[in-house]
């Protein structure tokens, strides 16, 4: 049975680990350097490492945070913001970043998709979207959620796989920092269309959570989460008990 993922979210702006709510209104919460090295040693699955403004301001990725996290942590990392090029995809990787996530510049520019999956291989390149529901439509928005880019976002998420992204995370603005849970029904829509992982992101507000979507939405391989692990509301370990005895398979190792 394959094990599911948690994974905390790593929202970096001007060097520092921020939180906010719908994407908006930015909250200080801690050096990343530090919050990822304690991830590593709790149990966390994965870590994602978001610069979140890279590409509302138009830059490139910052690298010495990267480098410096990425060398202190034991568990796969997957890095996005302001990846546009091919190049952005070899920087991030010589920086020790396992997948390279893609987004806005996906959105400009889909060939890049082709372009990484077939560079690199289909399980480097993972596709963000950042989807909210307008009129009643799944819209993507780009820019950190700043942009409505009046595309749908079912039809882009197909594409992207087919465009060879080997994993999809679907960030439901409309959830996202609110902590009542995910939103069950744009991850059902997504996960009954693509055979790549899906990881669920945005309105994880308790451990509950968490069995709701496992087994509300089997084929979700991995719940994504910031606010709730950061300031301590859940601990990965307890998490992770609690999934066990709700018979979801996780992996239990922790080193702190």
């Amino acid at each position: 049975m394959i094990t599911k993922r948690i994974i905390p979210c790593l929202d970096v702006k001007d060097g520092r680990v921020v939180k906010g709510v719908n994407f908006l209104g930015l909250n200080d919460v801690s050096d990343p350097v530090e919050l990822a090295s304690y991830y590593s040693r709790a149990g966390a699955d994965e870590l994602v490492f978001y610069d979140i403004t890279a590409s509302a301001e138009g830059r490139r990725l910052f690298t010495d945070i990267l480098t410096r996290t990425a060398s202190t942590i034991f568990i796969p990392l997957t890095v996005g913001g302001g990846i546009n090029t091919l190049d952005d995809f070899d920087r991030v990787l010589k920086c020790g970043a396992d997948k390279v996530s893609v987004n806005s510049g996906a959105i400009r520019n889909p060939k890049l998709i082709d372009e990484a999956a077939k560079r690199y291989g289909s399980q480097c390149v993972v596709l963000s979207a950042d989807v909210k529901r307008v009129n009643g439509e799944y819209r993507v928005f780009a820019k950190g959620g700043r942009e409505d880019t009046g595309m749908e976002a079912l039809g882009w998420i197909a594409q992207g796989v087919d465009r060879g992204a080997g994993e999809i995370v679907l960030n439901s603005i409309d959830t996202d920092g609110v902590k009542q849970g995910f939103d069950l029904e744009m991850l059902d829509a997504v996960c009954e269309l693509v055979d790549v992982p899906v990881i669920a992101s945005g309105g994880a507000g308790c451990m509950e959570d968490f069995v709701t979507l496992f087994r509300s939405i089997p084929k979700v391989d991995a719940g994504l989460a910031a606010s709730i692990f950061h300031f301590g509301e859940v601990s990965i370990a307890e998490l992770k008990t609690m999934l066990a005895k709700n018979g979801i398979n996780v992996r239990r190792e922790t080193h702190v």
